[in-house]
Protein backbone atom coordinates (compact mmCIF):
# COMPACT_ATOMS: atom_id res chain seq x y z
CA UNK A 1 0.00 0.00 0.00
CA UNK A 2 2.87 2.32 0.85
CA UNK A 3 4.19 1.50 -2.90
CA UNK A 4 0.85 2.32 -4.32
CA UNK A 5 0.90 5.82 -2.26
CA UNK A 6 4.37 6.46 -3.37
CA UNK A 7 3.68 6.03 -6.95
CA UNK A 8 0.43 8.25 -6.75
CA UNK A 9 2.50 11.25 -5.54
CA UNK A 10 5.55 10.34 -7.29
CA UNK A 11 3.29 10.98 -10.63
CA UNK A 12 1.46 14.69 -8.64
CA UNK A 13 4.26 15.94 -7.77
CA UNK A 14 7.94 14.76 -7.85
CA UNK A 15 7.51 13.40 -11.45
CA UNK A 16 4.94 15.42 -12.75
CA UNK A 17 4.83 14.48 -16.55
CA UNK A 18 4.06 18.19 -17.20
CA UNK A 19 5.69 20.73 -14.96
CA UNK A 20 8.94 18.58 -14.37
CA UNK A 21 9.47 15.76 -17.25
CA UNK A 22 8.56 18.29 -19.51
CA UNK A 23 6.87 15.02 -21.46
CA UNK A 24 3.49 15.34 -23.84
CA UNK A 25 3.85 18.79 -24.74
CA UNK A 26 2.17 18.43 -27.78
CA UNK A 27 -1.70 17.86 -26.33
CA UNK A 28 -0.32 20.01 -23.46
CA UNK A 29 0.46 23.19 -26.00
CA UNK A 30 -3.05 21.93 -28.80
CA UNK A 31 -5.99 21.51 -26.15
CA UNK A 32 -5.85 23.29 -23.40
CA UNK A 33 -7.42 26.33 -24.43
CA UNK A 34 -10.05 25.72 -21.81
CA UNK A 35 -10.23 23.95 -18.50
CA UNK A 36 -12.78 21.26 -20.00
CA UNK A 37 -10.78 20.68 -22.86
CA UNK A 38 -7.55 20.30 -20.57
CA UNK A 39 -9.55 17.80 -17.86
CA UNK A 40 -10.69 15.74 -20.84
CA UNK A 41 -7.72 15.03 -22.59
CA UNK A 42 -5.48 14.66 -19.24
CA UNK A 43 -8.47 11.90 -17.89
CA UNK A 44 -8.34 10.10 -21.50
CA UNK A 45 -4.52 9.72 -21.16
CA UNK A 46 -4.83 8.97 -17.39
CA UNK A 47 -7.32 6.11 -18.27
CA UNK A 48 -5.12 5.06 -21.38
CA UNK A 49 -2.01 5.11 -19.43
CA UNK A 50 -3.11 3.11 -16.25
CA UNK A 51 -4.50 0.05 -17.94
CA UNK A 52 -1.94 -0.01 -20.87
CA UNK A 53 0.33 -0.09 -17.50
CA UNK A 54 -1.51 -2.63 -15.54
CA UNK A 55 -1.49 -4.96 -18.74
CA UNK A 56 1.97 -4.64 -19.91
CA UNK A 57 3.15 -5.48 -16.34
CA UNK A 58 0.62 -8.75 -15.95
CA UNK A 59 2.25 -9.77 -19.59
CA UNK A 60 6.10 -8.72 -18.77
CA UNK A 61 7.37 -11.89 -18.39
CA UNK A 62 5.21 -13.17 -21.72
CA UNK A 63 6.41 -10.32 -23.90
CA UNK A 64 9.79 -11.36 -25.54
CA UNK A 65 12.37 -8.32 -24.73
CA UNK A 66 13.10 -7.81 -28.44
CA UNK A 67 9.64 -7.33 -29.50
CA UNK A 68 8.64 -5.12 -26.35
CA UNK A 69 8.15 -1.88 -28.16
CA UNK A 70 5.66 -3.18 -30.54
CA UNK A 71 3.83 -5.09 -28.30
CA UNK A 72 3.46 -2.01 -26.08
CA UNK A 73 2.07 0.22 -29.10
CA UNK A 74 -0.42 -2.49 -29.75
CA UNK A 75 -1.40 -2.97 -26.11
CA UNK A 76 -1.96 0.93 -25.95
CA UNK A 77 -3.17 1.30 -29.00
CA UNK A 78 -6.22 -1.00 -28.16
CA UNK A 79 -7.14 1.12 -25.30
CA UNK A 80 -6.77 4.63 -27.34
CA UNK A 81 -9.56 3.09 -29.72
CA UNK A 82 -11.64 2.01 -26.92
CA UNK A 83 -11.88 5.39 -25.18
CA UNK A 84 -12.15 6.82 -28.48
CA UNK A 85 -15.15 4.77 -29.46
CA UNK A 86 -16.85 5.58 -25.91
CA UNK A 87 -16.27 9.38 -26.40
CA UNK A 88 -17.94 9.37 -29.85
CA UNK A 89 -20.98 7.71 -28.25
CA UNK A 90 -21.67 8.99 -25.17
CA UNK A 91 -18.99 12.96 -25.09
CA UNK A 92 -19.07 13.86 -28.65
CA UNK A 93 -18.51 17.21 -28.55
CA UNK A 94 -15.47 16.79 -26.30
CA UNK A 95 -14.23 14.46 -29.30
CA UNK A 96 -14.72 17.21 -31.40
CA UNK A 97 -13.22 19.56 -29.65
CA UNK A 98 -10.13 16.64 -28.77
CA UNK A 99 -9.70 15.95 -32.42
CA UNK A 100 -7.02 14.51 -33.69
CA UNK A 101 -4.94 14.33 -30.59
CA UNK A 102 -7.24 11.54 -29.13
CA UNK A 103 -5.46 9.31 -31.25
CA UNK A 104 -2.49 10.40 -31.15
CA UNK A 105 -2.57 9.07 -27.22
CA UNK A 106 -0.77 6.16 -28.77
CA UNK A 107 2.29 8.08 -29.70
CA UNK A 108 2.18 10.03 -26.36
CA UNK A 109 5.82 10.00 -24.65
CA UNK A 110 3.98 9.67 -21.45
CA UNK A 111 2.29 6.35 -21.90
CA UNK A 112 5.40 4.70 -23.86
CA UNK A 113 7.61 5.94 -21.31
CA UNK A 114 5.88 4.60 -18.19
CA UNK A 115 5.63 1.22 -19.92
CA UNK A 116 9.58 1.04 -20.73
CA UNK A 117 10.95 2.69 -17.81
CA UNK A 118 8.73 1.00 -15.12
CA UNK A 119 5.36 -1.51 -15.53
CA UNK A 120 7.56 -3.67 -18.07
CA UNK A 121 10.22 -4.50 -14.44
CA UNK A 122 7.69 -3.58 -12.11
CA UNK A 123 4.31 -6.08 -10.55
CA UNK A 124 1.20 -5.21 -11.13
CA UNK A 125 -0.35 -3.10 -8.47
CA UNK A 126 2.69 -0.53 -8.31
CA UNK A 127 2.55 -0.59 -12.26
CA UNK A 128 -1.65 0.50 -12.18
CA UNK A 129 -0.53 3.36 -9.26
CA UNK A 130 2.12 4.55 -11.02
CA UNK A 131 0.24 4.85 -14.20
CA UNK A 132 -3.30 6.53 -12.15
CA UNK A 133 -0.61 8.95 -10.50
CA UNK A 134 1.01 10.03 -13.50
CA UNK A 135 -1.96 10.70 -15.41
CA UNK A 136 -3.69 12.54 -12.94
CA UNK A 137 -0.54 14.60 -12.96
CA UNK A 138 -0.91 15.36 -16.10
CA UNK A 139 -4.67 16.05 -15.81
CA UNK A 140 -4.07 18.14 -13.59
CA UNK A 141 -1.38 20.09 -15.06
CA UNK A 142 -3.65 20.54 -18.26
CA UNK A 143 -6.73 21.90 -15.99
CA UNK A 144 -4.41 24.35 -14.70
CA UNK A 145 -2.90 25.28 -17.95
CA UNK A 146 -6.27 25.12 -19.65
CA UNK A 147 -8.29 27.54 -16.92
CA UNK A 148 -5.87 30.26 -16.69
CA UNK A 149 -6.11 30.58 -20.82
CA UNK A 150 -9.54 30.48 -20.93
CA UNK A 151 -9.85 32.67 -17.71
CA UNK A 152 -7.44 35.23 -19.20
CA UNK A 153 -8.24 34.71 -22.90
CA UNK A 154 -12.35 34.54 -22.38
CA UNK A 155 -13.24 36.23 -19.21
CA UNK A 156 -14.71 32.34 -18.21
CA UNK A 157 -13.70 29.60 -16.54
CA UNK A 158 -15.54 25.95 -17.25
CA UNK A 159 -17.54 27.84 -19.57
CA UNK A 160 -19.08 30.45 -16.88
CA UNK A 161 -18.96 33.72 -16.80
CA UNK A 162 -17.06 34.69 -13.78
CA UNK A 163 -15.22 38.45 -14.66
CA UNK A 164 -16.88 41.59 -14.26
CA UNK A 165 -18.43 43.61 -17.38
CA UNK A 166 -15.75 45.44 -17.95
CA UNK A 167 -12.91 42.83 -18.46
CA UNK A 168 -11.17 42.84 -21.71
CA UNK A 169 -10.38 39.34 -22.53
CA UNK A 170 -6.64 39.49 -23.66
CA UNK A 171 -6.93 36.84 -26.97
CA UNK A 172 -3.17 36.02 -26.97
CA UNK A 173 -3.95 33.46 -24.62
CA UNK A 174 -6.81 31.10 -26.22
CA UNK A 175 -4.14 31.09 -29.61
CA UNK A 176 -0.61 28.87 -29.70
CA UNK A 177 1.53 31.23 -28.22
CA UNK A 178 -0.88 31.39 -25.14
CA UNK A 179 0.65 27.82 -24.16
CA UNK A 180 3.79 28.53 -23.96
CA UNK A 181 3.30 31.56 -21.76
CA UNK A 182 1.41 29.92 -18.67
CA UNK A 183 3.35 26.36 -18.95
CA UNK A 184 6.57 29.10 -18.37
CA UNK A 185 4.96 31.00 -15.72
CA UNK A 186 3.73 28.20 -13.78
CA UNK A 187 6.80 25.92 -13.80
CA UNK A 188 8.76 29.31 -13.13
CA UNK A 189 6.72 29.53 -10.18
CA UNK A 190 7.12 26.08 -8.81
CA UNK A 191 10.81 26.41 -9.40
CA UNK A 192 10.64 29.78 -7.18
CA UNK A 193 8.70 28.29 -4.55
CA UNK A 194 11.75 25.00 -4.47
CA UNK A 195 14.46 27.87 -4.25
CA UNK A 196 13.07 29.80 -2.01
CA UNK A 197 11.90 26.32 0.19
CA UNK A 198 15.47 25.03 0.22
CA UNK A 199 16.86 28.66 0.71
CA UNK A 200 15.05 28.66 4.23
CA UNK A 201 16.41 25.22 5.34
CA UNK A 202 12.82 23.08 4.39
CA UNK A 203 12.89 19.63 2.33
CA UNK A 204 11.82 20.30 -1.21
CA UNK A 205 12.60 17.36 -2.26
CA UNK A 206 8.66 16.38 -3.27
CA UNK A 207 9.08 18.79 -5.57
CA UNK A 208 10.58 17.88 -8.86
CA UNK A 209 13.31 20.12 -10.67
CA UNK A 210 13.02 17.97 -14.06
CA UNK A 211 16.00 15.79 -14.26
CA UNK A 212 16.26 14.31 -17.38
CA UNK A 213 17.40 10.67 -15.50
CA UNK A 214 20.98 10.79 -18.00
CA UNK A 215 23.18 9.57 -15.06
CA UNK A 216 25.81 9.04 -17.36
CA UNK A 217 26.77 12.69 -17.98
CA UNK A 218 25.33 13.63 -14.26
CA UNK A 219 27.29 15.24 -11.71
CA UNK A 220 24.47 15.05 -9.32
CA UNK A 221 24.20 11.74 -6.76
CA UNK A 222 20.69 11.78 -6.89
CA UNK A 223 18.57 8.21 -5.62
CA UNK A 224 18.59 7.45 -9.42
CA UNK A 225 21.85 7.31 -10.38
CA UNK A 226 22.53 5.03 -6.81
CA UNK A 227 19.70 2.86 -8.29
CA UNK A 228 22.05 2.58 -11.85
CA UNK A 229 25.12 1.93 -10.03
CA UNK A 230 23.47 -1.24 -7.97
Amino acid sequence: MNKACERLINGLVKENPTFVLMLGMCPTLAVTTSAINGMGMGLTTAAVLAMSNLIISLLRKIIPDRVRIPAFIVIIASFVTMVQLLLEAYLPSLNDALGVYIPLIVVNCIILGRAESYAYSNPPIPSLFDGIGMGLGFTVALTMIGALRELLGSGTFFNMNIMPKGFEPIRIFVVAPGAFFVLAALCAVQNYIKIKGEAKGKDMSKIGSGCSHDCMNCDIKCDSAKEENK
